[in-house]
């Protein structure tokens, strides 16, 4: 049998037993590739015991026919670009324009990084591997690492009075409220997404629960003690009997993801969390 390989591979031959009888053979080299056969005595063709089929790897099978039924074999195929010239053993024994010839790489599922590559001619352009947006677009998200809220206020460090309204806001960060854009292409679909933060749902400790449709507002010494405009909770009771002395504040965010590609669109939501311990006490009037 006949092995092409690209002209920049490296051929090594191994012997598993060195009491098994020696081959002949050779290489034969043309500019764009090198043609390796080898003759062992009691073999098959391909140098090989039993029939495997010369992929390289011990229990996986060549595209060529037969197979291994557990064979996980990804390819992918891109058209050689120049073609090679007339003669050359990519063709098979083909001449050019009689199909095409590609670059193949092929790797398994189950062996990480493993991957072949060859060129091979086909007669019909290969069937390439369909990239489904909507997962392409999951991929997207996942690139952006997007986070929790950064909570500015309320803050570790402050201290809260029962009665007077906490102001709450976030900072806003590309990762932590958006906008958040990114791409990525696979198999010639490219899908463009745009993340947002869309709401903030705070969970305050003591049972309450307020939901802010933006950032909130910065608190500023000038606004006294009016309330928040935008996001803000009052507290009924000091944080005394809660664990350590503090509220456990939780603020969760909903990321709301618009995407497009591949001829489709679609949205898509992701949660993030982040959580903050916050200390409340009495207002203590001397008389």
């Amino acid at each position: 049998m006949a092995t092409t390989l690209l002209a920049s591979a490296v051929i090594s031959i191994n012997s598993f037993a060195d009491e098994e009888p020696r081959g002949s053979g050779g290489v034969h080299c043309s500019k764009y590739t090198c043609q390796a056969e080898v003759d062992v005595p009691g073999r098959s063709g391909n140098g090989q015991a039993g029939g495997n089929s010369g992929t390289g790897v011990p229990g996986k099978s060549d595209s060529s026919g037969g197979g291994n039924s557990t064979d996980k074999r990804v390819c992918k195929y891109k058209l050689a670009d120049p073609q090679p010239p007339a003669g050359s053993l990519d063709w098979e024994g083909h001449q050019p324009g009689d199909g095409a010839v590609y670059q193949q790489t092929c790797g398994w599922e189950d062996l990480d990084g493993n991957l072949i590559t060859r060129m091979v001619w086909l007669a019909e352009p290969p069937k390439q591997e369909t990239i489904d947006p909507a997962v392409l677009a999951q991929r997207v998200v996942d690139s952006m690492m997007l986070l929790g809220p950064d909570i500015a206020s309320p803050r570790a460090t402050g201290r809260y009075t029962v009665g007077v309204q906490v102001w709450m806001w976030v900072n806003q960060s590309a990762t932590t409220y958006g906008p958040n854009t990114a791409s990525a292409s696979a198999g010639g679909v490219t899908v463009t997404a745009t993340a947002k933060v869309s709401k903030i749902v705070w969970q305050m400790g003591d049972g309450s629960t307020v939901t802010c449709a933006g950032p909130g507002t910065p608190y500023k010494g000038s606004s006294a003690m009016v309330q928040s405009p935008t996001c803000g909770h009052r507290y009924s009771a000091t944080s005394a009997g809660a664990p350590g002395g503090r509220y456990s504040v939780m603020a969760t965010s909903t990321w709301a993801i618009d995407w497009q590609g591949g001829g489709q669109s679609g949205q898509l939501e992701e949660i993030r969390q982040s959580d903050m311990q916050v200390s409340v006490g009495e207002l203590q009037v001397v008389r």
